[in-house]
């Protein structure tokens, strides 16, 4: 203590609150580092922008107003870190500008949140309890002259120069790639990020403004060359006139499906859909959401455009205007509802969903829950479709319909009385009491099959399922790899993880099949679109008919990432799809390739153009109706 007490005060605050950074972005974050480099970038930029940062306090001339600056930035620097590594616990991800605004959702979170804070997590504010000691002792403030000053600041801008050159040398075109939230990150540093951030938010926000439909022509072009199919495929208007009734099942992975843990089934009665003549089970679909979670796998859905980099379009763009599945359905006279037993505000549904078309929102206010019939984030998954049975009855047909479960969500909270496996034993209590959440998901989708089948609403339906996101974040790999009986989870590991469950179920149909298809949840619009005999010629999408061989053939995530029928590229790496062997990267005309390259640069132009009508608000400009 005493050392640290003989040196000026911002550099020892530096130096404590630089080496906590570190020890969270590489301990705590579960940040990838592939060499020499990105370690030594990682280690030295937390001292850089604490040493930047508390610099500052230098120019106060009053010592008083010199120690408020460093403490309170101190606190508030720590409570950035500690926000962004509680989120990033459950979504290994940082806080973007848009989910600031999300204070809506705040109140629904409850145990959620909870559950991600540790006891030792107290440990990281320790400097700020020594430099709050510290800034009480006498004669703490310096009188800093001018030549101090301007030493203080000329060494701050060479450090932070020289970082900001590195980062460039180790990743070209950083800061076009915003998308990458852990590159800039590791590179940069979270304080950075967040001004960077920030810019971008602001850019982002003008671009409505700037917007004036110009955009659109070239987008049409591409989709036209690239995306749409010249023809129809040969299951076009086979279930024209029927009810649509769509699952949102919640954080459910394929990895569960025909999988057992402690020698018990997990999912027995998906398991039979997967062996139904009745059904079409893709098992490589994979789905595309980012920050919005939930929310983004509705919004791919209905639009087939790519969800936002940052937060959730639900919020940040819940006014635009769109071309969704349920508005495009009117053409065939289909009234279409959302049944889901929350807070009709969370994730700014109850807008969203006028700009979406859709007739009817059964929220938490239309079902009876009580302490009994709930747990977590709400109504169990069984009581809740029990009580959606008379409002779905009444409904004009043929409608649209999409269920949101809510049992299996984060932390997967479940009692005894509804267990019907036990939990897995590994360091992860969540991975733990994920398959018992599961199960009981597998047990009420099995009995709303039946109540279909009670109330006459069954055999004049396509049911479809399909998972929304992953559950089992990248934090859980070690218990993930003891599950899998991997050594680790690697990166190509990860992406087949991001595999969620794809069912499309047609009683009476007798040709149904497992398919190998690689699809994603982008997808889903021009499929059952199709499958309900409605031209989408005049539609703008980025997905594929998956009844058709004319696709793209390539699923993007919103990372940039991408999967296709060969290849895996994720975290720079290009790996063979089958094997997951990592492919040898060549050079040609000294340009660094690999054979993801060329797929890599049709994601990022397609990311490109989705945000473009999203952030633009495009489809202001596009009168679809007249192209009918």
């Amino acid at each position: 203590m005493n050392r640290l007490a003989k040196m000026p005060l911002f550099v020892t605050a530096s130096i404590l609150f630089g080496l906590k950074t570190y020890i969270i972005y590489r301990f705590m974050f579960n940040i990838g580092l592939d060499n020499t480099m990105q370690e030594f970038i990682l280690f030295v930029n937390p001292f850089i922008a604490a040493f930047v940062f508390f610099g500052l306090s230098v120019w106060f001339k009053k010592t008083s107003r010199q120690l408020k600056f460093i403490r309170y930035a101190m606190l508030i620097g720590t409570l950035v870190i500690y926000f962004n590594l509680v989120f990033y616990r459950s979504f290994t991800d940082f806080i973007t500008v848009p989910q600031l605004f999300q204070t809506s959702n705040a109140a629904d979170l409850g145990s959620s949140i909870l559950s991600l804070i540790k006891v030792y997590d107290i440990l990281f504010f320790v400097d700020v309890v020594i430099v709050w000691y510290l800034t009480k002792r006498a004669g703490a403030g310096v009188q800093y002259n001018r030549r101090g000053k301007m030493f203080a600041l000329c060494l701050s801008l060479v450090l932070l120069t020289g970082n900001f050159f590195l980062a460039e040398l180790e990743r070209p075109q950083l800061f076009s790639r915003a998308f990458d939230r852990e590159y800039l990150v590791k590179n940069i540093g979270i304080f950075y990020y967040h001004i960077y951030d920030a810019v971008v938010h602001s850019k982002v926000k003008s671009q409505r403004v700037l917007a004036d439909g110009n955009e659109l022509p070239e987008i049409k072009e591409y989709i036209q060359e690239n995306i749409r199919s010249s023809k129809q495929s040969e299951l076009f208007g086979l279930a024209e006139d029927r009810n649509i009734i769509f699952i949102s099942a919640e954080s459910l992975q394929s990895f569960v499906i025909n999988n057992t843990v402690n020698g018990e089934t997990i999912t027995p009665f998906l398991n039979s859909l997967t062996e139904d003549k009745s059904t079409f089970y893709f098992e490589n679909f994979y789905h595309q959401t980012q920050q919005g979670k939930t929310s983004d796998s509705e919004f791919v859905t209905e639009n087939s455009l790519y969800p936002s980099s940052r937060g959730a379009v639900f919020f940040t763009h819940g006014g635009n205007e769109y071309h969704a599945m349920p508005e495009m359905l009117e053409r065939k006279d289909y009234f279409s509802a959302v049944f889901h037993a929350n807070n009709k505000s969370f994730w700014n549904r109850d807008q969203i969903y006028e700009q979406l078309h859709v007739d009817n929102f059964f929220d938490k206010e239309f079902y009876e829950v009580t302490e009994d019939n709930s747990i977590g984030w709400g109504l169990k998954d069984k009581d809740y479709f029990a009580q959606s049975i008379p409002y779905l009855k009444e409904l004009p047909q043929p409608f649209y319909s999409k269920f949101i479960t809510l049992t299996n969500h984060f932390p997967f909270e479940l009692g005894e009385e509804d267990r019907s496996i036990e939990p897995y034993n590994s360091n992860s209590n969540t991975l733990n009491n994920y398959f018992p959440t599961v199960r009981y998901m597998d047990e009420a989708i099995e009995e709303f099959f039946e109540l279909l089948k009670e109330n006459n609403l069954y055999e004049n339906s396509i049911i479809v399922i399909m998972g929304d996101h992953d559950g089992i974040s990248a934090n859980h790999n070690r218990a993930m790899s003891m599950y899998l009986d991997k050594d680790e989870i690697t990166p190509y590991d990860h992406i087949q993880l991001q595999r969620v469950p794809f069912f499309i179920h047609i009683p009476g149909y007798e040709e149904g099949q497992v398919m190998d298809t690689v699809a994603g949840q982008i997808d889903i619009k021009p499929t059952l679109l199709h499958l309900a005999g409605i031209d989408t010629s005049d539609d703008m999408y980025f997905g594929n008919d998956l009844f058709h061989d004319d696709r793209k053939g390539y699923i993007g995530l919103r990372n940039g990432d991408f999967i296709s029928e060969d290849y895996v590229s994720t975290s720079g790496i290009c790996y063979d799809r089958e094997t997951g062997e990592e492919l040898t990267q060549q050079s040609e005309e000294s340009e660094v390739i690999t054979p993801c390259t060329e797929v890599e640069e049709l994601v990022e132009k397609e990311l490109q153009y989705s945000d473009a009508i999203i952030y633009g608000d495009l489809f202001r400009f596009e009168d679809f109706d007249s192209n009918n």
